[in-house]
């Protein structure tokens, strides 16, 4: 039965090649039609980057590249209006008339007014629009607005639809994302493509500033080829501002529980050589010292029974330090970029507790450094016109030590538990988690990514992809004997993944469709020095385990335009993911103790979904729509193992299968906006994601079969509502109120539901402004968080910070 379903499987995708490529042949002809191609700018030389080029009446459409270049093919000789818009300039039309093969123009536009930015925001010609209509389930967070807010990347994406942002704490907590029900290492993390672990740990999304990034795009269930990884559950690319100006930009910003932050970033570029040169460094501090309550938050008696308690964290600080340059040429004859890169971090991060919050911990913290040196290349028309190839590679150092040396038990006011005797109460292995260690651990790792496009025709192209990313790790242990420490285990991990997609636009660009197939490949080496003793001597020798896992996988995404307003989307993809280093191997630093038989995870993959608007209500308001239903099928899927005995003195636990599971849910946004000054955002996220294996291997019913799956909030509502005043106390200035309010409903975070492991819900409102002084250049914004200082939980019923005020300025200095 399963290869019969898998022939009509095949049947149905080389029927829709063969339909494509007959259309494709059939439309190859001759016709008296040119190219119009040219560069945006504004006055003062700055590339104008993903502005909307846009033909109405032929409804021809592009967008400017990173250095304001663009380019329309087929368009019929003859007289036409050009329309130029995006959220950083003023909408610019203007005719021309085509009389040649090549019509080359350089078009100087003018800044927006900032008032109008929402306005501009729900144009549907964008490059948020462009990605949005592919077919895939993806959002586009475009960070214009919120550069100007003392908001951080991961609050930007914990407030867009689909997305629930998983944090362990404050600031520099251990963050995990999920997205329509698939969570952790099933979300991969990349910037400008590259998978943000190489970085290493000080570097995360909270570290790239919002004034840093050009967009944010979440792709859930189906990933595209270009972003080659075994992301299975999704992907979060983040999108870096690529326009070589002359610039500098930096904020700093202070808050509540001593949170400090400060970042700088600059850009020059030679106009006459293309020689370029990007840097920018970053600065995060915070005691994380927040008030903590309610029933997770208890002592224990010297009599052993339990004393609830409002407590200040108290070993939860946190410091991170970075700092990147990027030397190189830009828009030049032999590349659009190439650039040579340097990346450095440092980070020091106490451990407050361990997977639950039930017993705290004193003196164990954590050290990290990473130098990563990097090599980027793009090229559009390398060789031959149509032929775009990309590269990123880069090799890091990281290394991090683990430091757990205190032997007392402590309570939730910092101080030693005393037993019933009067005596200070020793842990029982000797530290806060475990045994003692200075446990010392370094990763090499060297990563490369490919890209090739070729661009058949306006309406036909194929992508090709590959990664490839290995890592060789080693650790040695301070608190182990001169013997042991002479003799180091390693752990290496490679991986490869290629991808091929075939896209084509259809029917006047009213229907797109994207076939793609992904071939996945992992090879797994641990070896572990044993010394025995022979004849009195020690002799060593090697435990070791190899393994070699090869797979693959394929989908489809594709739309259609119903109507000016309406679009019709639909994706799937048999979805594959391999096991990540630290669920193999594990991780101290994290409690994570290795499981070498971990096996890959698998998933069927599906979303359908609407997309409608803009919709002129009136003259003055605006309307988005958008909704999707989605399933996820997952056999073996990857969990943290969950461990029901909270008070265990040693919470350590490792990642395993948790056979089949299925997620059925659906999530909806709506987008309002009221001349310039009012914009209303409301979205929704609700699924079911149970466990989906009735039996066991013996033929025994499983007793949570059909239950919900533990430590995930299933059901999330998110609203913002922005109001603008313009020339407040000055011309030419404006004045931004925000307010915003987050759900979360009640969740379990073991298999048993029952009231000691239930997360109760959550209700959780900001408020927020910003004020924009008539230069542009100065903003100061203020924020006060989780106004009426409620509980506010997360991964396994882990309490986040109670109310908070943060103050951030912002200063750019443009042409210099």
């Amino acid at each position: 039965m399963q290869l019969i379903q898998a022939g009509r499987n095949m049947r149905t995708i080389l029927s829709t090649v063969f339909f494509s490529l007959i259309i494709f042949i059939s439309e190859t002809g001759f016709a008296q039609t040119g190219k119009v191609s040219g560069t945006l700018s504004f006055e003062d030389g700055t590339p104008v980057s993903y502005a909307s080029v846009f033909i109405q009446t032929l409804k021809k459409h592009t967008l400017s590249d990173d250095r304001g270049r663009y380019e329309l093919t087929a368009i019929p000789f003859g007289h036409h209006t050009v329309e130029v818009s995006s959220i950083e300039i003023q909408q610019l039309d203007f005719k021309i008339h085509l009389n040649q093969s090549n019509l080359k123009l350089s078009t100087t536009v003018q800044h927006a007014d900032h008032s109008e930015l929402s306005e501009v925001l729900i144009k549907g010609e964008s490059y948020k629009s462009e990605i949005e209509t592919t077919g895939f389930a993806v959002n586009v967070i475009e960070t214009k607005k919120a550069s100007l807010q003392s908001l951080q990347t991961n609050d930007l994406l914990n407030r867009s639809v689909g997305v629930k942002v998983r944090q362990n704490g404050g600031l520099g907590s251990q963050v995990s994302y999920n997205l329509n029900g698939m969570s952790g290492n099933s979300v991969k993390i990349f910037v400008d493509g590259v998978p943000i672990s190489t970085y290493g740990s000080s570097f995360s999304l909270n570290s790239i500033p919002p004034a840093l990034i050009e967009r944010i795009e979440i792709y859930k269930g189906v990933i595209p080829a270009h972003l080659a990884d075994d992301a299975l559950g999704g992907a979060i690319n983040v999108v870096l501002k690529k326009g070589a100006m002359n610039n500098l930009t930096t904020s700093i910003s202070y808050g509540s529980f001593n949170t400090q932050q400060a970042n700088i970033s600059g850009s020059y570029r030679n106009s006459n050589s293309g020689f370029t040169v990007k840097s920018s460094a970053f600065y995060n501090y915070s005691d994380n010292d927040y008030e903590i309550w309610g029933k997770f938050v208890r002592n224990i008696l010297p009599n052993g029974r339990y004393e609830y308690v409002r407590a200040k964290r108290f070993n939860d600080a946190y410091k991170s330090v970075g700092a990147s340059i990027q030397v190189g040429f830009t828009d030049v004859k032999w590349a659009d970029q190439f650039y040579v890169g340097y990346n450095v971090s440092d980070d020091y991060n106490e451990i407050q507790h361990g997977t639950y919050m039930t017993i705290p911990y004193k003196g164990r913290f954590t050290e990290s450094q990473a130098n990563v040196l990097s090599l980027s290349y793009a090229k559009q028309n390398f060789l031959t016109q149509g032929l775009e190839v990309t590269f990123n590679g880069m090799v890091s150092d990281r290394n991090e030590v683990v430091n757990d040396t205190v032997r007392w038990n402590y309570d939730w006011f910092g101080k030693q538990s005393i037993g019933l005797n009067g005596d200070p109460i020793l842990r029982p292995n000797g530290a806060q988690q475990g045994a003692p260690t200075i446990n010392h651990i370094n990763r090499n790792i060297a990563t490369y990514r490919v890209g090739v496009t070729y661009d058949f025709s306006e309406k036909h192209r194929v992508v090709f992809s590959h990664m490839y990313y290995m890592i060789d790790r080693t650790q040695r242990d301070d608190m182990k004997t001169a013997a042991e420490r002479e003799f180091i285990g390693t752990r290496d991990l490679e991986k490869n993944i290629s991808a091929l997609a075939y896209e084509v636009t259809l029917f006047d660009s009213k229907f797109k469709s994207n076939l793609f197939g992904k071939y996945y490949q992992q090879k797994i080496d641990r070896m572990d020095p044993i010394l025995t003793k022979v004849n009195g001597e020690q002799v060593k020798s090697e435990d070791r385990v190899s393994s070699s896992t090869y797979t693959s996988g394929y989908g489809i995404a594709t739309s259609y335009e119903l109507n000016q307003n309406l679009i019709l989307l639909a994706s799937a993809e048999k979805a594959v993911r391999m096991p990540s280093e630290n669920e193999i191997f594990g991780s101290p630093g994290e409690n994570i103790i290795e499981n070498l038989a971990i096996r890959p995870e698998l998933s069927n993959n599906l979303n359908v979904g609407l997309r409608g608007g803009p919709y002129q209500l009136n003259t003055e308001s605006k309307l988005t729509v958008y909704a999707s239903g989605f399933l996820r099928d997952t056999k073996d899927k990857i969990v943290r193992k969950i461990n029901p005995r909270l008070n265990d003195a040693v919470q350590t636990d490792p990642f395993e299968n948790l056979g089949k599971t299925k997620s059925i849910g659906f999530e909806g946004e709506i987008n309002y906006s009221w001349k310039d000054n009012l914009s209303v955002l409301l979205n929704f996220s609700k699924f079911n994601s149970v466990f989906n294996m009735q039996y066991d291997p013996n033929g025994k019913e499983y007793s949570y079969y059909n239950q919900k799956l533990p430590n995930e909030p299933f059901f999330t509502i998110n609203s913002t509502v922005q109001y603008g005043f313009k020339n407040v106390l000055q011309k030419q200035s404006a004045l931004n109120l925000y307010y915003s309010v987050g759900f979360v409903d009640q969740f379990y975070t073991t298999w048993l539901e029952i009231e000691d492991f239930r997360t109760p819900r959550q209700f959780i409102q900001d408020i927020g402004l910003n004020y924009i002084f008539p230069s542009e250049k100065l903003v100061i914004s203020a924020d006060l968080r989780n106004i009426f200082n409620h509980q506010s939980y997360d991964n396994f019923a882990v309490q986040k910070p109670g109310r908070g005020f943060y103050l951030k300025v912002n200063y750019t200095i443009n042409k210099f």
